[in-house]
């Protein structure tokens, strides 16, 4: 049963729960609601939690568990003599999975029956053609092993959804029965939805913190296996980056310098367009424009934080790149060969982190309280001086924030730079040549088929951990400051 009809069907067993149980409770009560604890719908909830939140976590659990359950399962059926030398397990895991996915196509588009695609004992060369005929993504020659494992795989996949869904159903079920029993005209409903609702918030709070441990510790342990692959004083002091995909990295020079140098580079310059314009509109936005300027000026601000940065890397490779080839390039300066370059792509991601400097420093500094202001004036200062000596002061460390908020944007920015900055990762001063970042690296490095027995693979994790930490240490430092200058403030 698919997964959006079972959650239909739980969701109408709490439906049909709600209206049983507040219907019950008015009955305990001889039709008199005074005489419950709770107000009747509480009554009716305590059914529905009761019917949805078991049968949820149960139906969540069982989704993440049983790819890992049948993938182990299904691991088990490849002989090694079925590995190819330059292959893995985990490359042949990704074709069983095609070919899984082949067959299901297959027998809904017609072209092979259910029994045939079970069929332990079916041609191999038939059952590629017919899989090719129904468009899936398979190799060349579907080999026995691979097609006897996505056989088992299917098989698994399709018991491991039968019974999910009847233990799901069963389990909201249940629960219902569970709630409507306990309706009772002295049963405390208030007491129990109100605690449940308190855990079901605890339970939502705690994703983000779960979610980045999980992410923190997918990046450590590959970054690990990385520097058991390849030594970490060639990674972090290497100034050559050379990734081969042939051998396992013997002919790979992997070094992080000029990926960290070009990602530094191309986002000073980024902040070094966002931060003065950025700051410079909210100040005006905020102290000098007129409330009808404002309500227009804004608005238009905000709305460049909206466009996809797909769009700002077209406009980078269509129009900033010629627009600067024809002024600093051959026939102008000299300085500019080609299009893509540092200051291509720094242009218009600062134009992009623009909406993130004013929108939050604007917010900012109209959070100062006007008292300050008046007291300023009262002392005999202009305006020009109490901005600058009383309003950017009390507002500095949301204004540090939003710069550290641009800052983050700008280092993981990934479609502009490979689209306006190029590809070419070198150590250079020169803001006319073409460089490229980690992030853009990091996405090379994991497409296609990823072997991930191989440090070209696994270098991704190592380049994503040494971003996580950089920006994890500039978090730090901005904090340190901030509360530094707080101090000498108040």
């Amino acid at each position: 049963m698919p997964v959006f009809w079972l959650i239909l069907i739980v969701l109408a067993i709490a439906a049909a729960g709600f209206v049983v149980g507040r219907s019950r409770a008015l009955s305990s009560a001889e039709g008199d609601a005074r005489k419950l604890h709770s107000l009747p719908s509480f009554y009716g909830n305590n059914v529905v939690i009761k019917a949805i939140v078991p049968a949820f976590l149960v139906m969540i659990v069982w989704l993440l568990a049983q790819p890992l359950v049948v993938a182990s399962s299904v691991s088990g059926l490849i002989p090694e003599s079925a590995i190819p030398d330059n292959s893995s397990r985990g490359l042949v895991m990704a074709e069983v999975r095609r070919a899984a996915d082949g067959l299901d196509a297959a027998v809904a588009s017609g072209g092979m029956t259910e029994d045939f695609a079970r069929n332990a004992r079916a041609d191999f060369n038939d059952v590629t053609e017919r899989l090719q005929e129904a468009g899936a993504i398979v190799t060349s020659q579907v080999t026995q092993p691979v097609l006897r494992a996505a056989q088992r795989f299917r098989v698994l996949n399709a018991t491991g959804k039968t019974l999910m869904s009847g233990a799901v159903i069963a389990l909201s079920i249940l629960g219902a029965l569970w709630g409507i029993r306990e309706t009772k005209a002295e049963f405390r409903a208030r007491n129990t939805v109100e605690t449940s609702i308190r855990m079901l918030l605890i339970a939502a709070a705690s994703i983000a913190i779960l979610t980045t441990v999980g992410i923190v510790l997918s990046l450590v342990f590959n970054t690990v296996e990385f520097f058991r692959l390849y030594p970490a004083s060639d990674f972090f002091f290497g100034t050559t980056w050379s990734p081969s995909f042939s051998g396992r990295g013997g002919s790979s020079e992997l070094g992080v310098l000029p990926l960290l140098w070009g990602t530094f580079y191309i986002s000073i310059v980024a902040l070094l367009v966002a931060v003065p314009i950025g700051l410079f509109s909210a100040i005006y936005l905020s102290e000098y424009a007129s409330s009808r300027v404002r309500s227009v000026a804004k608005p238009m601000l905000e709305v460049l934080a909206g466009i996809p940065t797909i769009v700002y890397g077209l406009f980078a490779l269509l129009t900033v790149g010629p627009l600067l080839l024809s002024v600093f390039g051959p026939n102008g300066l000299g300085w500019m060969q080609a299009g893509t370059a540092v200051m291509t792509a720094g242009l218009v991601m600062g134009i992009m982190l623009i909406p993130f400097v004013s929108s939050l420093s604007d917010d900012i500094i109209n959070a100062v309280p006007q008292s300050m202001r008046d007291g300023s004036y009262g002392l005999g200062a202009t305006q020009s001086e109490t901005i600058r000596q009383v309003v950017l002061p009390a507002a500095l460390p949301g204004i540090v924030g939003a710069i550290l908020l641009a800052s983050s944007r700008a280092i993981g920015e990934t479609m502009i730079v490979v689209l306006g900055a190029g590809a070419a990762a070198k150590l250079d001063l020169n803001p006319f040549e073409a460089m490229t970042t980690v992030t853009a690296k990091i996405v090379s490095q994991l497409t296609g088929d990823a072997d991930f027995a191989s440090p070209e693979a696994l270098v991704a994790f190592a380049l994503g951990m040494t971003l996580f930490v950089i920006t994890l240490g500039l978090n730090v430092f901005a904090l340190y400051i901030v509360r530094k200058y707080r101090e000498q403030y108040e």
